[in-house]
């Protein structure tokens, strides 16, 4: 059998073993082996480079076995962390997707009731605020607590990202809103005063470069982020103006009221577009329906569905959906203001409404401690899900693009909130409660 050494190795070899043979006193084998080896003037050198080298070689031999053992170890844990990560589950990119208990992370934290949740357009972010004038970051994957970001005085009652994540606005009972920078270790870049209220809502314009606002003060107001000032004050709710969201083109606002009433306005104006009158108690949430929930929204109120040609089959703020304290939930046509169908289950205040990215479903939370899925197809509760042990005050569908769908620019077209290309987002549910946690739903 040929030898994979080469004649130096092997009489490096042959060297080392007679030095050990020699060292453990081993001198019959020893001069066996000079004989054998052809090494019969082999004199011991300690200064030799073969001297003690078999004990170095077979330790070092067993130390790097059992670092290669701890090596695949973490591998295969690493493999396991990254097969059960969210984004790698068959159901973190199914288009049907709905939240089911056990809630996958509960976050505590909050020293009171948790507001509102705002997921980031990119990374796996979501940011809580809170009547403990603070707002807090977690990795929502994870479930990790990252850091507390504090500047308001009073009740954080909302906060929103911009569509690329770099900043966050967040309003607040001490009559201000705050614009933070997340890249730079979410500092305090702007503080923005008028409202002569409690701030209620806040949210960023699509284009990134406006802020709209709505307080107790019964106003609603639109900022320019560059300058940080107030360049439009709409009137028109004669009480507490609950929540303000744009159209995904930023056209329109859908505002809701303490007055009883929801209210369609054109942003560049300030003009109301639509009054939805039809509740009995305060409107605490009011959202446009995305362009994909559309076709059931038609089905559901018996509407024919106009030409593809016509401009207003897929034009952006047609339908809203409001909740309120009359616990119900009714589906509206944005231009007319007719109530298209009125959603009855809660029992008690509807406090959060999204719609399922796919457009088949409405999501609704409530002090009934439930969060409740609607199939707009029929207008009927499919799922009921008892969420906290507390009244649920907020909820958000995650705005980052799904894995494996084509990254947007930075737009997420969930909920017609923000952009206008229709990519995927990911399968997660962040909602808040009084109970002062946070819970993330995942696939």
């Amino acid at each position: 059998m040929s030898s994979v050494l080469s004649e130096r190795q092997k009489d490096e070899l042959h060297k080392s073993i007679l030095d050990y043979l020699n060292t453990n006193g081993f001198q019959n084998t020893l001069t066996a082996l000079k004989t054998e080896a052809g090494q019969p003037d082999f004199q011991p050198d300690p200064k030799a480079k073969w001297a003690g080298l078999l004990e170095k070689k077979w330790t070092s031999v067993i130390r790097l076995q059992k670092k290669i053992m701890d090596l695949e170890t973490r591998n295969s844990q690493l493999q396991e962390e990254l097969s059960s990560a969210p984004s790698k589950r068959p159901s973190a990119n199914s288009p049907d997707w709905l939240p089911r208990a056990p809630a996958r992370h509960t976050i505590t934290g909050h020293r009171s009731s948790v507001l509102r949740v705002a997921f980031h357009p990119i990374f796996s972010v979501v940011v809580s605020a809170s009547e403990d004038a603070s707002m807090k970051v977690y990795d929502w994957e994870t479930g990790d607590f990252e850091r507390t970001v504090k500047g308001h005085t009073k009740a954080v009652q909302d906060v929103d990202f911009d569509s690329k994540g770099n900043f966050l606005v967040s309003c607040s009972s001490d009559l201000t809103l705050k614009i933070w920078d997340t890249n730079n270790d979410w500092k305090n870049v702007k503080t923005l005063h008028g409202h002569d209220h409690s701030v209620s809502s806040v949210r960023f314009l699509p284009n990134d470069d406006f802020i709209v606002s709505a307080s107790r003060d019964r106003t609603i107001r639109v900022w320019e982020v560059a300058s940080g000032f107030c360049v439009k004050t709409f009137s028109g709710h004669s009480e507490w103006v609950r929540s303000v969201i744009p159209s995904s083109d930023g056209r329109q606002l859908v505002s809701s009221s303490a007055d009883h009433t929801s209210r369609v306005w054109d942003a560049a104006t300030g003009e109301t577009k639509a009054e939805l009158r039809g509740h009995d108690h305060t409107v605490e949430a009011a959202v446009f329906a995305p362009v994909a929930a559309y076709p059931a929204i038609r089905e559901l109120a018996g509407i024919s569905a106009p030409s593809a040609r016509d401009d207003k089959a897929k034009a952006v703020g047609a339908f809203a959906a409001t909740g309120s304290r009359d616990k119900t939930i009714k589906i509206w046509d944005a231009a007319t203001g007719q109530c298209l169908k009125t959603l009855v289950g809660h029992d008690n205040w509807v406090r959060a409404l999204v719609f399922h990215p796919s457009g088949k479903f409405l999501l609704s939370a409530s002090d009934d401690k439930t969060i409740r899925t609607w199939d707009l197809l029929t207008g009927r509760c499919i799922k009921s899900i008892e969420a906290h042990a507390h009244f649920v005050t907020c909820m958000s569908w995650g705005r980052a693009p799904a894995p494996g769908s084509a990254a947007t620019n930075g737009s997420a077209g969930a909920n017609g909130v923000n952009g206008a290309v229709d990519v995927q987002t990911v399968n997660v549910l962040a909602t808040g409660s009084v109970d002062q946690s946070v819970k993330i739903w995942l696939p």
